[in-house]
């Protein structure tokens, strides 16, 4: 079924009918109107899913995937227009440029906590650079998933863009099979299987993944706004987010402080009782509840704690004076419970966060501009947000993405788009003027390699620019092209 479905895409693609910019602005056109129009639906199956409020979807999700198709786009054409480079004196009369081109089918693993934006995005991209796509949803987003397994072949070509369902096996089987390029949003331990496939075929990668993204609170910051900030970033969607703060390193003297603010936030946020709030979701399935659960086992939380497993549902939670080698701070916990670890000072902070895995994000919470600037210099993350926490992942001109252990490649805008094409490098050169290639053919002697070499080493021209110098020396050369030799006798 996976081997037929792909190879149809393939042979979509092979057909040429992506590559006009007009087809793949009407399967954009055709995307937008499909989140326009079903909205409703797509509210109705996370609230099924993930019991996630009406209002959240459209911030959480479904505005990211208009902005981005908004973008693609008004910017098609400009993307995937031949950008001109720079030249040297041997190719001053060549076409010389990058030509983006579509890398062929693309394979896109979903993920189920955000089922929608962590798919489309990479569509948008794949749709806009010509590619072909399979898309893969999460299986554990199940009315996400039938859902949009029953309206993408509505809306856009169903050879082009077909939707594959199932579980672990029918992943593995699509991941047998020879793609362009892969895309996977999901945990590391996936990650890792995802790459070793992709090496049979020497097929390249992105890796949306995850670990645990710090979140530094210095003493000298509005700490109640930090932790405001902090608690709607750790508990919308019930902590089920990659790029959520995984845990808070503050120093002793303020975490009493910390953890007050945050239980007036939480009582803001949720009233007494979070498990009766419209606003508050619950954890996807049995397994990850048992396994969050589970992470807690040994604590007494201070604030939050109570669970009911015949709703998936935990508490916001917060835990204080978690020991560092603990098991709650060796792997990503991906629920709602914040441990936090203290510290001695900002130092002991940066140390900490090095000595671990490099996060997908790096939160830090301060009022002095000289410790920001030094944990933003002494640490590494994918992306970093000052005093807030996830609004980087909002913007589409910043490259979304992982380093290390939390992935590699980008997405998000132009980066999507850039991350499925290849870039080909371009050079047209007319087979008049022979003279000017004399200089680089046997026999070679002293004259000719000098003068070679002297061209090789002159300065990149951009032509772009069109200075006024430039003009002049492009017009002087040029015009002296066929007289080679008269041109390196003045020049030697």
């Amino acid at each position: 079924m996976a081997r037929q479905v792909v190879q149809r895409a393939k042979e979509a693609f092979l057909s040429g009918r992506t590559r006009p910019l007009e087809f793949r602005l009407q399967q954009l056109q055709s995307l937008q109107r499909m989140i326009t129009e079903k909205e409703t639906e797509i509210c109705t199956a996370l609230k099924q899913d993930l019991h996630r409020s009406q209002y959240d979807t459209p911030l959480l999700e479904l505005i990211s995937i208009e902005n981005e198709l908004k973008l693609a786009m008004e910017k098609l054409s400009e993307w995937a227009s031949r950008r001109p480079v720079e030249k040297n004196l041997l190719s001053l009369s060549d076409e010389v440029y990058i030509h983006p081109q579509p890398l062929g089918v693309v394979l896109i693993i979903g993920a189920w906590n955000y089922p929608w934006a962590v798919t489309l995005l990479p569509l948008v991209g794949a749709i806009a650079a010509g590619n072909a796509a399979v898309v893969k949803p999460s299986e554990l987003s199940e009315h996400s998933s039938l859902l949009l397994r029953a309206l993408l072949p509505r809306y856009l070509d169903m050879e082009l863009y077909p939707v594959v369902m199932g579980g672990a096996s029918e992943t593995q089987e699509l991941l047998r099979l020879r793609f362009d390029h892969i895309f996977y949003t999901g945990s590391c331990a996936v990650g890792r299987l995802v790459m070793e496939a992709a090496a049979r075929y020497l097929t390249p990668v992105t890796l949306e993944l995850g670990g645990k993204s710090p979140c530094y609170i210095d003493k000298n910051c509005n700490i109640m706004v930090a932790c405001r900030r902090i608690t709607w970033g750790k508990f919308v969607n019930c902590g089920q987010t990659c790029i959520a703060p995984d845990y808070i390193l503050c120093e002793r003297s303020i975490q009493g402080r910390v953890v007050d603010c945050i239980r007036q936030t939480l009582l803001e946020f949720y009233g007494i009782d979070p498990k009766s709030s419209p606003d508050y979701g619950r954890i996807i399935n049995r397994h990850h509840f048992n396994r969050v659960v589970g992470l807690m086992e040994g604590y007494a939380p201070v604030l939050g704690g109570q669970s009911d497993p015949s709703q998936c549902y935990i508490a916001p939670t917060v835990l204080r004076d978690v020991p560092p080698h603990s098991r709650l701070m060796q792997e990503e916990i991906f629920g709602p419970v914040l441990p936090i670890v203290t510290v001695s000072d900002m130092d002991d902070a940066i140390s900490f966060i090095n000595e671990r895995e490099k996060p997908l994000a790096l939160y830090i919470f301060s009022s002095d501009k000289k410790a920001i600037n030094k944990m933003m210099e002494e640490t590494t993350s994918g992306g970093v947000t000052v005093n807030d926490v996830m609004m980087h992942y909002t913007l589409s001109s910043l490259p979304f993405g992982g380093v290390g252990q939390s992935g590699m490649g980008r997405y998000h805008g132009k980066h999507t788009f850039e991350q499925l094409s290849h870039h080909r490098a371009c050079l047209v050169r007319s087979l008049a003027m022979e003279n000017v290639n004399l200089s680089r053919y046997p026999p070679q002697d002293r004259r000719r390699a000098r003068r070679v070499k002297m061209a090789l080493k002159s300065p990149l021209i951009d032509m772009s620019k069109r200075t006024l110098v430039w003009a002049v020396v492009a017009t002087i050369i040029g015009y002296y092209l066929k007289s080679y030799e008269w041109i390196w006798m003045k020049f030697s």
